[in-house]
């Protein structure tokens, strides 16, 4: 079995990388490494493993997107399986195995011997998600983030703050658009439409607490318009999976596929890379993906005592 670590030599801090390539060569594994170059690189060197032929397991090393490139580069091949080594803030799909997850994630060895399952994927105009798909004021404060980010002493967290409260106080939190869940149709102004296959996104927001990534439904949730007050008010019980006990804010929808349009481009995030398009479809994908972990780690929701 190969053991391919792609990395990406941004996530992290300075000598991350270092340590991480000792850390790969005390395995004693059948190992490569290779690091990516750019955007989109990740997805290559995942589809030229799977040209290969040869059976692999993939190390994402870095945050939520490029665990997405490696993931749309291995669909389909199905002699490879992924997994996520955590570099940086950003691995939120990881949060679904417990508040253990970077460490667990970060032993190599329990990882390489560790468990798979097949995850179910989404399929979002063609790009694949495996974590949660956004396309309201979510995902432009996600789309903003980065030019908060250079700011010279603001941290991951004060980027997405900073992010939100630009978008929410100067830019509003609504946007025209019609979207068709199911057989139900709404065409309104919306603040918030939120696909689920995995649990985490936004930092740690878990808006659907119980959504599995391999039951074969998508947890989708719709917020019409609501004002600032009303949001800020709100934007705590969403962060925790409390939608249930809003019926008059949040709809609900749990299935395979829902499709969403406006007159001007939305902005929608695909665990953590942006799309922009006036209409988009998005559906659970026919393929899954082999997902391995440490086999001290579960993902299943944890049930409240």
């Amino acid at each position: 079995m190969r053991h391919i670590f792609i990395v990406n030599p941004t996530a992290g801090k300075s000598g991350d990388q270092q340590d991480l390539a000792e850390r790969i060569r005390s395995l004693g594994l059948e190992s490569e490494i290779v690091y990516t170059a750019g955007p989109g690189h990740a997805r290559q060197l995942a589809r030229e493993a799977g040209a290969a032929g040869q059976p692999a397991r993939l190390y994402a090393c870095g945050g939520d997107g490029t665990l997405n490139e490696v993931v749309n580069g291995a669909a389909g091949f199905g002699q490879l399986a992924v997994t996520n080594v955590p570099l940086g803030t950003g691995n939120d799909f990881l949060r679904i195995f417990g508040p253990r997850f970077r460490a667990g994630f970060s032993d190599l060895a329990a990882l390489s011997r560790g468990p798979q399952a097949d995850f179910d994927l989404m399929d979002c105009n063609g790009l694949l998600g495996i974590g949660v798909i956004c396309a309201g004021v979510d995902a432009r404060i996600a789309a903003d983030v980065h030019r908060y980010k250079a700011l010279p002493l603001v941290s991951g967290t004060g980027a997405y703050v900073l992010s939100l409260l630009v978008n929410v106080l100067f830019k509003g939190i609504c946007i025209p658009m019609r979207t068709e869940l199911g057989g139900r149709t709404y065409d309104g102004q919306t603040a918030i439409l939120c696909i689920c296959n995995g649990r985490y996104y936004g930092g740690g927001f878990m808006p659907v607490g119980d959504a599995m990534p391999d039951d074969g439904v998508l947890d989708m949730l719709l917020v019409p318009k609501i004002s600032r007050t009303t949001f800020f008010r709100f934007v705590g019980p969403y962060s925790k999976g409390s939608y249930r006990n809003y019926p008059h804010l949040i709809r609900d929808y749990h299935g395979q596929s829902v499709t969403f349009s406006a007159d001007r481009p939305i902005t929608v995030v695909v665990d953590g890379e942006v799309m922009r398009d006036t209409r988009f479809t998005v559906r659970l994908s026919e393929q899954t993906i082999p997902f391995f972990y440490p086999g001290d780690l579960d993902y299943s929701p944890k049930k409240p005592r």
